[in-house]
Protein backbone atom coordinates (compact mmCIF):
# COMPACT_ATOMS: atom_id res chain seq x y z
CA UNK A 1 0.00 0.00 0.00
CA UNK A 2 1.54 3.37 -0.95
CA UNK A 3 2.64 5.79 1.92
CA UNK A 4 0.39 9.22 2.73
CA UNK A 5 3.39 11.15 1.09
CA UNK A 6 2.87 8.63 -2.45
CA UNK A 7 -1.15 9.29 -2.44
CA UNK A 8 -1.39 12.95 -1.98
CA UNK A 9 1.58 13.11 -4.79
CA UNK A 10 -0.95 10.82 -6.71
CA UNK A 11 -4.28 12.62 -6.15
CA UNK A 12 -2.12 15.76 -7.73
CA UNK A 13 -1.12 13.68 -10.70
CA UNK A 14 -4.61 12.01 -10.64
CA UNK A 15 -6.49 15.78 -11.02
CA UNK A 16 -3.90 16.89 -13.80
CA UNK A 17 -5.08 13.68 -15.42
CA UNK A 18 -8.81 14.37 -15.34
CA UNK A 19 -8.36 17.87 -15.64
CA UNK A 20 -7.08 16.70 -19.12
CA UNK A 21 -10.12 14.90 -19.81
CA UNK A 22 -10.84 18.01 -22.33
CA UNK A 23 -7.92 16.80 -24.79
CA UNK A 24 -9.24 13.30 -24.81
CA UNK A 25 -12.90 14.45 -25.72
CA UNK A 26 -11.73 16.96 -28.45
CA UNK A 27 -9.52 14.33 -29.83
CA UNK A 28 -12.13 11.29 -29.48
CA UNK A 29 -15.10 13.13 -30.39
CA UNK A 30 -16.48 9.35 -30.76
CA UNK A 31 -16.75 8.85 -27.18
CA UNK A 32 -19.61 10.03 -25.10
CA UNK A 33 -18.51 12.02 -22.12
CA UNK A 34 -19.42 9.41 -19.40
CA UNK A 35 -16.82 7.09 -21.74
CA UNK A 36 -13.99 9.59 -21.72
CA UNK A 37 -14.02 10.35 -18.01
CA UNK A 38 -13.70 6.75 -17.13
CA UNK A 39 -10.79 6.27 -19.59
CA UNK A 40 -9.40 9.35 -18.20
CA UNK A 41 -9.63 8.16 -14.79
CA UNK A 42 -8.52 4.32 -15.80
CA UNK A 43 -4.93 5.56 -18.11
CA UNK A 44 -3.33 6.84 -14.78
CA UNK A 45 -4.72 4.53 -12.59
CA UNK A 46 -3.42 1.67 -14.40
CA UNK A 47 0.22 3.28 -14.16
CA UNK A 48 -0.01 4.15 -10.30
CA UNK A 49 -1.50 1.11 -9.38
CA UNK A 50 1.44 -0.75 -11.87
CA UNK A 51 -1.37 -3.20 -12.92
CA UNK A 52 -4.13 -3.33 -15.49
CA UNK A 53 -5.97 -5.19 -12.61
CA UNK A 54 -9.78 -3.72 -12.11
CA UNK A 55 -9.74 -4.36 -8.18
CA UNK A 56 -6.10 -2.85 -8.06
CA UNK A 57 -6.97 0.28 -10.59
CA UNK A 58 -9.96 0.92 -8.47
CA UNK A 59 -8.42 0.52 -5.45
CA UNK A 60 -6.15 2.90 -5.99
CA UNK A 61 -8.31 5.32 -7.66
CA UNK A 62 -11.24 5.07 -5.07
CA UNK A 63 -7.78 6.29 -2.30
CA UNK A 64 -6.46 8.81 -3.93
CA UNK A 65 -9.14 10.43 -4.89
CA UNK A 66 -11.87 10.10 -2.14
CA UNK A 67 -14.04 8.14 -4.03
CA UNK A 68 -16.15 5.20 -2.70
CA UNK A 69 -14.36 1.92 -4.05
CA UNK A 70 -17.28 0.49 -5.11
CA UNK A 71 -18.59 3.23 -7.45
CA UNK A 72 -15.36 3.62 -9.44
CA UNK A 73 -15.13 -0.26 -9.62
CA UNK A 74 -18.66 -0.13 -11.21
CA UNK A 75 -17.83 2.30 -13.65
CA UNK A 76 -14.75 0.67 -15.08
CA UNK A 77 -16.41 -2.53 -15.30
CA UNK A 78 -19.55 -1.00 -16.88
CA UNK A 79 -17.13 0.19 -19.38
CA UNK A 80 -15.14 -2.75 -20.58
CA UNK A 81 -18.64 -4.61 -20.43
CA UNK A 82 -20.43 -4.93 -24.16
CA UNK A 83 -23.88 -3.61 -24.05
CA UNK A 84 -25.22 -6.69 -24.03
CA UNK A 85 -24.04 -7.68 -21.44
CA UNK A 86 -24.79 -4.10 -19.26
CA UNK A 87 -27.91 -4.48 -17.15
CA UNK A 88 -31.14 -2.25 -17.66
CA UNK A 89 -31.65 0.80 -19.39
CA UNK A 90 -30.24 4.58 -18.47
CA UNK A 91 -32.66 7.63 -19.26
CA UNK A 92 -34.57 5.19 -21.62
CA UNK A 93 -31.83 4.85 -23.55
CA UNK A 94 -30.27 1.27 -24.30
CA UNK A 95 -27.00 0.89 -23.11
CA UNK A 96 -23.74 1.37 -25.15
CA UNK A 97 -20.62 0.19 -25.26
CA UNK A 98 -17.06 1.55 -26.83
CA UNK A 99 -16.71 1.08 -30.38
CA UNK A 100 -12.56 0.23 -30.25
CA UNK A 101 -12.41 -0.01 -34.20
CA UNK A 102 -14.05 3.44 -34.46
CA UNK A 103 -11.71 5.29 -32.03
CA UNK A 104 -8.31 4.41 -34.14
CA UNK A 105 -9.10 6.67 -36.51
CA UNK A 106 -9.16 9.71 -34.55
CA UNK A 107 -6.38 8.09 -32.19
CA UNK A 108 -3.89 8.09 -35.53
CA UNK A 109 -5.08 12.28 -36.27
CA UNK A 110 -4.36 13.11 -32.67
CA UNK A 111 -1.06 10.67 -33.10
CA UNK A 112 -0.16 12.89 -36.15
CA UNK A 113 -0.86 15.98 -34.67
CA UNK A 114 1.28 15.45 -31.75
CA UNK A 115 4.41 14.84 -34.52
CA UNK A 116 3.94 18.07 -36.02
CA UNK A 117 4.21 19.85 -31.98
CA UNK A 118 0.49 20.23 -31.75
CA UNK A 119 -0.54 18.25 -28.59
CA UNK A 120 -4.31 19.61 -29.10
Amino acid sequence: MPSKNNISQNKRYFQKQLDNLYTITQNLTNLTEPQAVVLAMMSPGMIFAQSCALTAISTMLAISLKIKYCNVYQRIREWCYDAKDKKGTKKGLNRTQVDVSGCFDYLIKWINGTKNGCVC
